[in-house]
């Protein structure tokens, strides 16, 4: 109740101080229905103590006239509201909000109507700005008043707890801000600059076009203010601003009005190269549409309304006379600027200082070519023309609760008894479709639906015009007709990363400025303007250029390469040598030194050695998971043949140099068979530790990237670390029994050396996998495979050359050594019984070789 009273106050005191302090022109006619409106028909008063100067804003005036014309369309027409006519109050508010509560203020109260008899308006056409459309909103909300905005297009507006009776003609900003986005997004902007409206039209478009436009990266690098009001130090700062800014791009979010005077400025300064981006508040405004303005703003591209070409339109404003009706407001005005005299109406006094030309009375607008009275592309006007047709539809609905062009017999709401309530309530349930086939209808916010045209400034003929590109709709995908931008300019803050590169943010910079650095080893971009680098799967590389992923170079050890060919001869030639030796052994396998030497285990590590350098040949080649487990199980199970063969020649040395002493029977406890059990029981031993490796974790061939980031090496994991280990470590338990074993019967005659080359021999076979354990585990890639084959053969030439070489010398070069009397020191005479030998038995004896023992 006290805000009811206050608002009551305010309405008087108002109304009041209007009446008394200003004189309002008010353009009236009586109706049945009164429809009041509000349009800044002025753009500006200068009051002195008697006078006031007004400039007229055309393009409101026509508006004006737009809606008496509606109006009188619909009081023609027997369909709409028969029996029943429509009236109207227009007043101006002077693009100034202050002014336009004003006007709202007189209007509600009525009392500067002429006619006493004329009855409340039942419905508000207001206002043209939305800082004028705010207030008024705002309060006339409370009172149910409904009000449809043909102009104001803030997203703020949209609020139905603020403002509940508010309906608008004009989409709101929020689409057009959507709209606009998309255009900047679909030339790829991505660092523009914003001029907007000080007041809360350019703020809340502006910050509705900014949340959009960060969804798609874009930065705004600056955001001017302007007023129309503002002095020429804060538009020039603005134009400074401008110059000073690397963008090439510039959104205009104000109204003309604010817009003009910078507009101006900007030509004057000759500022070029930019382009524009307009809202629908100034790109098909009439005043900036020159070729002068062309020069800095051509090309302009903004989203306005709907168009629409009104039939007999152009007829009723060239008919607009001050003569026809000498009471009618802000005519004389428009006649001054159209035709430049002063119209003197009659019983009127002639000022004889007056500066303008007097009309004749002859003067006729019928001939007129001023823009004012094309029709042909009607936008703003158009947003007027459903406006009134949207009130009187809600007004027809109310009083005879039927849709226009149904019959209908009687009212069923005596006029006189309308509220505003009613009003507000049909106005949110209209639905119609116009003459233009246009569906006018209001969502439950108040907003229309969206449909733009998108605008382009082009210049034809020597005249601006205003060129359709294409239609936005809120419901639909945005398509844009490419064909009309052969030249789109470019607006980057930092130039778009090349291939190979990414952004890298400027600190203390916007995100659209950054740097370019290229992509890491590994990684790639291969498009421009990449925010990260794509790592390169496991498998593949980075180019030099980070452009592309290739796959990395495969390597293992192959017989094509030199290493390879390497071991191949090698591991051929020792196998050779083998077979060789073992072929000499057979030979002469009757001779003193073959049988002093045990032939069949010499046989037996000959063989093993046979196939000790056959090993090294399933190394090379591209792993599989058959050589892998053959490889590592063949090298164990062979070298423990070979040293097992080793060790029982060792032991065969041992115990028979011992049988030389009374009393020792040692040399008849191990014979031919023993030899053979101590052979196969080492072998079997690792031939089982090899079986539970395969068994429980076999080596499997495996793709090795830390050795290389640009090479793969293909090798042959062990699967089990500690079954490769415990394979090399039974091999050299066997080798160190080997040496113990041969070192103590070192010093054995000096004929018979055996124990010598196999002591040797050991102790280079320990010596070379001592040193493979550590370069094994350092060596990379198909390196680690060459020190193991290097192991292999190096320890089985060792013994082939340390054991067999010495006895082949013998047999092939010095063949005169080769006799029972040479080995008579190293042979033992053992008795043919059990006891031990007497001088005469042993003379009697007969000599044994080792292999007999």
């Amino acid at each position: 109740e006290l805000i009811l009273i206050s608002l009551g106050i305010l309405f008087v005191s108002m109304s009041m101080l209007s009446r008394t302090l200003f004189n309002m022109p008010t353009w009236f006619k009586q109706g049945d229905i009164m429809i009041g409106a509000i349009f800044p028909v002025f753009l500006k008063e200068i009051f002195s103590t008697s006078t006031y100067e007004r400039e007229l804003d055309l393009r409101s005036f026509r508006w004006t006239h737009v809606m008496i014309y509606s109006i009188e369309e619909i009081n023609k027409d027997p369909a709409f509201l028969p029996n029943i006519s429509l009236g109207y109050r227009i007043l101006s508010s002077c693009a100034s909000p202050t002014s336009a509560l004003r006007a709202a203020l007189t209007l509600a109260s009525g009392l500067e109507e002429t006619s006493p008899c004329a009855p409340a308006i039942s419905a508000l056409i207001a206002e043209a700005g939305s800082s004028q459309s705010i207030p008024v909103a705002g309060t006339f909300g409370s009172f149910q008043l409904p009000i449809v905005s043909y102009f104001s297009a803030c997203a703020c507006l949209s609020d139905r707890v603020k403002y509940p009776t508010f309906f608008r003609t004009m989409p709101s900003d929020y689409f057009q801000a959507k709209a606009l986005a998309a255009l900047v997004k679909r030339f790829g902007w991505e660092w523009i600059g914003v001029i907007q409206s000080d007041n809360d039209y350019g703020q809340s478009g502006v910050l509705a076009f900014s949340e959009e436009v960060k969804k798609f990266g874009v930065c705004i690098a600056f955001v001017g203010k302007i007023l129309r009001t503002d002095p020429m130090d804060k538009i020039l700062n603005v134009v400074e601003i401008i110059k000073q800014s690397t963008v090439k791009v510039i959104l205009g979010f104000a109204t003309e009005g604010d817009f003009y005077p910078l507009m101006t400025e900007i030509v004057k300064q000759n500022i070029t190269g930019i382009q524009w981006l307009a809202t629908h508040a100034w790109i098909t405004a009439a005043r900036p549409s020159t070729p002068e303005m062309y020069k800095a703003f051509g090309g302009a591209l903004g989203f306005v309304g709907q168009k629409a070409v009104i039939p007999n339109l152009k007829p009723f404003l060239t008919s607009i006379s001050p003569y026809k009706d000498p009471n009618a407001a802000f005519v004389r005005e428009f006649w001054e600027v159209m035709v430049g005299c002063r119209p003197v109406l009659p019983g009127e006094h002639i000022d004889s200082e007056a500066t303008k030309k007097i009309c004749t009375g002859n003067e006729t607008l019928m001939n007129s070519q001023d823009v004012f009275f094309n029709v042909t592309e009607l936008r703003d006007p158009y947003n007027v023309y459903k406006a009134v047709y949207a009130i009187a539809h809600a007004l027809h609905q109310l009083v005879f609760c039927q849709p226009v062009g149904d019959k209908t017999v009687t009212p069923c709401l005596n006029i006189s008894d309308i509220q505003p309530k009613q009003v507000t309530d049909q106005l949110q349930r209209v639905y119609f479709r116009n003459e233009f086939g246009d569906i006018v209808f209001f969502h439950k916010n108040g907003d229309p639906p969206a449909y733009y045209d998108l605008i382009n400034w082009q210049l034809i003929n020597g005249q601006v015009k205003h060129i359709t590109l294409v239609k936005f709709c809120s419901s639909h995908n945005v398509r844009f007709f490419t064909d009309f931008f052969l030249q789109v300019p470019t607006s980057l803050c930092s130039n778009v990363c090349p291939v190979g590169t990414r952004k890298a943010q400027i600190k203390g910079k916007p995100t659209c400025c950054f740097d370019c650095i290229p992509c890491a080893d590994g990684s790639i971009a291969n498009s421009t303007g990449a925010t990260e680098c794509t790592p390169c799967l496991q498998e593949y590389w980075s180019n030099d250029r980070r452009d592309g992923c290739f796959p990395k170079t495969i390597e293992f050890l192959t017989y094509q390469e030199p290493m390879g060919i390497a071991v191949t001869v090698v591991s051929l030639l020792g196998a050779s040598l083998s077979l060789a030796t073992m072929m000499v052994f057979i030979r002469y396998r009757e001779t003193p030194v073959i049988k002093a030497s045990n032939s069949e285990l010499s046989c037996f590590l000959l063989f093993s050695l046979l196939l000790c350098f056959l090993c090294p040949l399933t190394f090379i080649g591209r792993p599989t998971v058959w050589t892998c487990m053959l490889r590592h199980t063949a090298f164990g199970v062979t070298f423990a043949l070979c040293i097992s063969c080793v060790l029982g020649k060792t032991i065969v040395v041992v115990t028979a140099f011992k049988a030389t002493f009374p009393g020792n029977n040692a040399a008849t406890k191990f014979g031919p068979a023993q030899q053979r059990i101590i052979v196969c029981s080492c072998t079997v031993m690792q031939i089982l530790i090899c079986i539970l490796w395969l068994k429980l974790n076999p080596p499997f061939p495996d793709m090795v990237f830390k050795y290389s980031n640009k090479m793969i090496v293909l090798e042959c994991n062990p699967g089990s670390e500690a079954a490769f280990y415990a394979v090399l470590g039974y091999i050299g338990l066997l080798a160190i029994i080997c040496l113990i074993l041969a070192f103590l019967a070192r010093k054995l005659p000096d004929n018979f050396n055996e124990a010598k080359f196999i002591t040797f021999s050991m102790l280079i076979f320990c010596s070379v996998w001592i040193t493979f354990i550590p370069a094994y585990i350092s060596s990379p890639g198909k390196f680690t495979v060459a020190v193991e084959t290097f192991a292999i053969l190096s320890s089985a030439f060792a013994l082939l050359i340390c054991i067999f070489v010495p006895k082949c010398y013998i047999i092939m070069i010095k063949p005169e050594k080769n006799t029972k009397k040479h080995y008579v020191g190293a042979c033992v005479w053992f008795p043919s019984k059990t006891k031990i030998p007497t001088k005469n038995q042993s003379e009697k004896g007969e000599i044994r070789s080792l292999s007999t023992v």
